[in-house]
């Protein structure tokens, strides 16, 4: 008798200890109860995210960076979701907040490896032959509508109220249409190939270069607090010296390594081997006083000008469409929208400067350039509206440096949603007007 209660007391003492691990467990896992210091947590609560996000916006037809953002948001350490559902007695740590995804410093880093593989990705696309070859038009076109609605949407922000700073970031940030949204809509659409599209292709080309040479040029104006040529000057004159040296030395001595690299034909070798160009040049960059994505951006495109270019984006792209999901999550995940409200309206008047401007800047651009009038509405109705990543990088330049309103991070997430919303209904409204317009 006295081993039956024996075994009854070890089994209850089994039963306990069980009962009190998957309690333990339970805790752990718990969202409202995780400290989350821990950076695997957010990295993996991200990629849940990501991977649900991807199938809703897939389904329903709509780009994925307006998902990734709008998660970001909503389960970030500064979105008013969880400020009710999450209390903590004691104030977080310095780079921890209350909230699903807590850790700002892990954040901060993952928009940073983000930011560096989506340029780079972003080089892949242009090599120097294409770069060389998209034509005085698409140049003329591309430099005017950009710098038009940089004037005009900065003269607007002055107007409503923002200061000389914050009114030349988010100015630079509008003037740029987004490339990953347009060519997801010309994809979607399958006339990639027509002939109005390569033009836009062309001016995309233009901005996406000016905007890398921008980026670095107002990260400078911001660390020094003022415009001038004084300024602007060795900023321009290293980034033109970075250019040039990619463009001679870099073409002649990176593509044969890579090539060289390839023959080896071990998949594994080439893709560290590129990834290394990638990180050495952002490293190179930066030493140099400039951003990093201008030295991913080039690193693009000496990989571009190698024979294996198609493999190493194969290879690349996978790691870049992680850390590009990434990328756009944390950065959502780092907007203050609590007050989003009181900004609605500045939100809505810039996004009605800038598609306007961006829409006359390129139509005036196309037709004195001599473009058909149809060509040149359907270039004007495809850049008119998509803002996204090349504005948030801007924004998030100036923000990181501490030279702008912290509220313009939110607003530039916010024009960025509406904006891709916009986009395929101006698509239609181009392929209902374009038509009549031709014929008279």
């Amino acid at each position: 008798m006295e081993n039956f209660f024996l075994q009854i007391q070890a089994q209850n003492g089994l039963a306990d200890s069980i009962t009190g691990g998957i309690f333990s467990i339970l805790d752990k896992i718990n969202p409202f109860q995780t400290p989350h210091t821990s950076f695997v947590t957010d990295l993996a609560i991200i990629m849940i995210l990501a991977a649900v996000v991807t199938l809703a916006f897939f389904k329903i037809r709509q780009p994925l960076i307006i998902g990734y953002l709008f998660a970001g948001m909503l389960i970030g350490p500064l979105s008013p979701l969880w400020t009710w559902l999450i209390h903590e007695e004691v104030p977080p740590a310095e780079g921890n907040a209350v909230g699903i995804l807590s850790d700002i410093t892990a954040l901060n880093l993952f928009s940073e490896i983000g930011i560096i593989l989506l340029l780079f990705v972003i080089g892949i696309e242009f090599p120097y032959a294409k770069i060389r070859s998209i034509g005085k038009i698409s140049i003329g076109i591309g430099t005017l509508g950009l710098f038009l609605t940089l004037g005009a949407v900065f003269y607007a922000a002055n107007l409503m109220g923002l200061n000389f700073m914050d009114s030349l970031f988010i100015a630079a940030a509008l003037s740029i249409s987004s490339t990953a949204i347009i060519i997801k809509i010309f994809e979607d659409l399958g006339i990639v190939k027509k002939e109005s599209s390569v033009l836009v292709l062309g001016i995309l080309i233009v901005e996406d270069v000016i905007a890398v040479i921008l980026i670095s040029s107002l990260q400078s104006v911001a660390l020094l607090g003022t415009v001038s040529l004084e300024n602007i000057l060795p900023v321009v004159g290293v980034a033109a010296g970075l250019f040039i040296g990619t463009f001679t030395i870099g073409t002649k001595v990176i593509p044969p390594l890579i090539d060289r690299v390839a023959s080896a034909e071990n998949r594994e070798i080439l893709l560290l081997s590129v990834l290394g160009v990638c990180f050495g040049y952002a490293l190179i960059a930066n030493i140099v006083g400039l951003s990093v994505a201008i030295g991913a951006f080039l690193a693009g495109v000496l990989v571009a000008e190698s024979k294996s270019s198609e493999v190493s984006k194969i290879l690349s792209s996978p790691i870049k469409d992680m850390f590009v999901a990434i990328f756009f999550v944390s950065v959502g995940a780092l907007m203050d929208i609590s007050q989003i409200g009181n900004y609605i309206f500045l939100a809505l008047g810039l996004i009605c400067v800038a598609i306007g401007m961006k829409f006359g800047g390129n139509l005036l651009g196309s037709l004195l350039f001599r473009q058909s009038a149809g060509k040149s509405l359907r270039s004007a109705f495809a850049l008119a509206a998509p803002r996204g990543e090349f504005s948030i990088v801007i924004i998030k330049t100036g923000v990181d440096v501490g030279a702008l309103s912290p509220f313009l991070f939110p607003l530039i997430g916010i024009i960025s949603i509406i904006t891709s919303f916009i986009s395929p209904f101006l698509f239609r409204v181009g392929d209902k007007v374009i038509p009549k317009i031709s014929k008279d």
